[in-house]
């Protein structure tokens, strides 16, 4: 394999590694354990800032996996030229991204509003919805995987 096409492979599944395995992360492990020691005046912060930082890193891996897709579809020869999963890949990723970007901008933002105010149910309530919302992205995610490594076998 070319040089190029090897480095934005490389890129690329770094990118959606860290997106997937990051939801991951934040699921099934800092969740459990912040709501398992940490009482609401400090867990529901706490998530609020693990959200922020996570989050930051989750625009940079959506920039990285935006280019380094659609350059890898150029470099071969457009998406006439491509296999269909990458097809699927790409309309599974642009509702993950969609989903994130509600995420973002909606229930993470009334949560943040909700911890300044100290109002814990209501950034409870929006931090529940971020994790049915992350569970969901989580599942899209692996079915992404799932296309990007079986898919071609079809």
């Amino acid at each position: 394999m070319p040089i190029l096409p090897a480095i934005l492979l490389f890129l690329h599944l770094l990118a959606a590694a860290f997106w997937v395995g990051g939801m991951a992360a934040m699921h099934f492990a800092v969740r459990p354990a912040a709501v398992a020691t940490l009482e609401p005046p400090l867990r529901l912060p706490f998530m609020a800032d693990t959200l922020s930082r996570f989050f930051v890193g989750v625009a940079i891996a959506i920039g990285v996996l935006l280019a380094s897709g659609l350059w890898m579809v150029m470099l071969a020869g457009g998406f006439a030229r491509v296999h269909w999963s990458v097809h699927a890949m790409l309309g599974v990723g642009l509702v993950m991204m969609a989903l994130f970007l509600h995420v973002r901008f909606a229930p993470y933002l009334r949560l943040q509003r909700a911890v300044a105010a100290r109002e814990w149910p209501v950034a409870a309530a929006n931090l529940g919805t971020i994790r049915k919302l992350v569970a969901l992205n989580l599942a899209l995610g692996v079915a992404v995987f799932a296309l990007a490594i079986v898919g071609r076998a079809f």
